[in-house]
């Protein structure tokens, strides 16, 4: 058994993968044990201290291939660099190694005086889900966000303004898949060409999504990381 260990997007939380990894188990043979590492959803940590947390939570005893959505991409690939002893694979979704909006930088000193908890539903909503927005996506996007602290989402596009890890990527050794979603209104193309360019054993397989790929294209999705998993037992069981 694999396990599959999911670092989430900006939110942090359990909830809004539900769907997402229970399509990972609907194979004939999935072989697939998947979990989640949520983030505290009250405290203002920035990635190095948000990677400490996952590598806590890391499996000791089982093969795992690690799973990076959006936000959760640098921790995958600091992680990944550093070669884990149990560590076979890396599934990268909608994510980026750098700042994948560099007006963000410029907007760092503005972050504490933006007012998050009044941005409506909907302009968010276009920016994630564009045309496969719907009333129960938008709704679920809204209960979540109430989940977590205006102050930690912040954080964490400050600390999202501030990140390279670039250096890192020529130094990953294990099979790389990088879910690319065909409607990406956030994360653009090219940050899932710059991780193929520098990882030459990484594939990009594109999904028809927004950047909320793993609530809208579920199924899809998980049938990618299944096909995946399945050719790293193939190469681990090579003599």
């Amino acid at each position: 058994m694999v396990a599959l260990v999911l670092l989430p997007g900006m939110d942090g939380t359990t909830g809004p993968r539900a769907e997402f990894m229970a399509a990972l188990g609907a194979g004939i043979e999935p072989g697939i044990e998947p979990r989640v590492v949520s983030y505290p959803a009250d405290r203002t940590l920035g990635y190095a201290e948000l990677e400490a947390h996952v590598r806590a939570a890391l499996p000791q005893d089982r093969p795992y291939v690690l799973l990076g959505e959006s936000f959760s991409g640098p921790i995958a690939i600091s992680i990944a660099a550093a070669r884990p002893p149990q560590l076979i694979g890396l599934v990268l979704c909608v994510t980026f190694a750098r700042n994948p909006r560099p007006v963000l930088g410029s907007l760092r000193r503005l972050l504490p005086l933006l007012p998050f908890g009044l941005a409506p539903i909907g302009l968010i909503g276009a920016l994630l889900l564009g045309r496969f927005a719907t009333a129960p996506l938008l709704a679920a996007m809204r209960s979540t966000l109430t989940e977590v602290s205006i102050a930690t989402l912040k954080a964490r596009i400050d600390a999202v303004a501030r990140i390279d890890v670039r250096s890192a990527l020529p130094r990953i050794r294990v099979p790389v898949l990088y879910l690319r979603a065909s409607e990406d209104g956030l994360v653009p193309g090219r940050c899932a060409d710059a991780i193929a360019a520098a990882v030459p054993q990484a594939r990009i397989v594109e999904i028809e999504a927004p950047h909320l790929m793993l609530q809208v294209a579920p199924a899809a999705a998980a049938a990618a990381v299944r096909a995946f998993v399945k050719t790293l037992k193939a190469i681990s069981a090579e003599p």
